[in-house]
């Protein structure tokens, strides 16, 4: 039975087969081919792997992280999401907005209306549609108070991004915070020192705090815009630019509604302990050092 669960977690062109994954025929097959049982059932085989929950013929897509300072940058977010900077507690009048753009968001007309839900008949929308063009997204998500501050623009860059900072900065509470930290990713609106300088220098409260590379995941805004999708554009027959703009701020405001701060369990912790399993990472060489 161990044979059989190694040969399971092993990856199928290790041993020359022409696969990319392994299902339980083809485990059952190279099993007895080597000669590690004489016969095998593919009930049994479930069962046995099932008793680790393995399962070879799933997968799963990931980035490795490759960052240098991928721990100290997510880090400081963490620090953030649990409410502190520079191990200091934050202040009532400092504030945390998550921010980034979601691109092409299209204006799909339909070739044929939208039939409305009934008994036994689920929403029925057209395949076919024609493209009206489409709109950037860019918003903020205010981390401890579930506010959401977004527009839309024609095209990415830094100029749309400023004026999404302008937008918030003119409003209270942001106006007169003592700072305002802003976490966003690596994207080319906002990238790099000469990002960090340039806001700085018009806004000397804020602060910008970029993501690691590849680590979009710890920006919360992400999570806002997985609502969107799910809540808003999904499907899609929205047959205007203008019907675009008008369903993303409406939602704005209906969301504002019933949203709470999303409750971020992953802590720094937890960040040591996924990056000390990884391959070849030095985490645990550095917390023994």
């Amino acid at each position: 039975m161990v044979a059989i669960k190694a040969l399971a977690c092993e990856l199928p062109d290790l041993h020359g087969l022409p696969l990319s994954r392994l299902s339980l025929p083809e485990i059952c097959r190279e099993a007895t081919q080597r000669g590690l049982v004489a016969s095998l059932g593919a009930t049994t085989l479930w069962r046995w792997l099932s008793e680790d929950a393995i399962r070879p013929w799933q997968h799963r897509s990931w980035i490795f992280p490759r960052d240098p300072a991928f721990e100290q940058k997510a880090g400081r977010i963490l620090d953030l999401y649990a409410g502190t900077w520079q191990g200091r507690r934050l202040r009532s009048d400092e504030y945390i907005l998550s921010a980034d753009e979601k691109t092409s968001i299209q204006a799909r007309r339909r070739v044929h209306p939208t039939s409305p839900p009934g008994p036994g008949q689920p929403m029925r929308v057209e395949h076919e549609y024609e493209r009206k063009g489409a709109w950037a997204y860019l918003a903020a998500w205010d981390v401890r108070r579930a506010k959401i501050h977004g527009r839309c623009e024609a095209n990415m860059g830094i100029a749309p991004f400023e004026r999404l900072v302008d937008q918030v900065r003119g409003q209270e509470p942001y106006r007169s915070a003592r700072r305002v930290f802003w976490i966003v990713d690596n994207g080319s609106s906002h990238r790099g020192q000469r990002c960090v300088a340039r806001l700085a220098k018009r806004w000397p409260t804020l602060v910008v705090v970029h993501t690691p590379i590849h680590a979009s995941w710890l920006n919360q805004v992400e999570v806002y815009f997985s609502v969107v999708q799910r809540k808003a554009l999904t499907p899609n027959n929205l047959a205007s630019l203008a019907a675009v703009e008008e369903r993303l701020l409406g939602f704005q405001e209906h969301y504002e509604q019933v949203a709470q701060p999303f409750k971020w369990k992953f802590t720094r912790r937890d960040l040591r302990r996924l990056l000390s399993r990884l391959p070849g990472s030095q985490c645990g060489d550095r917390e023994a050092a």
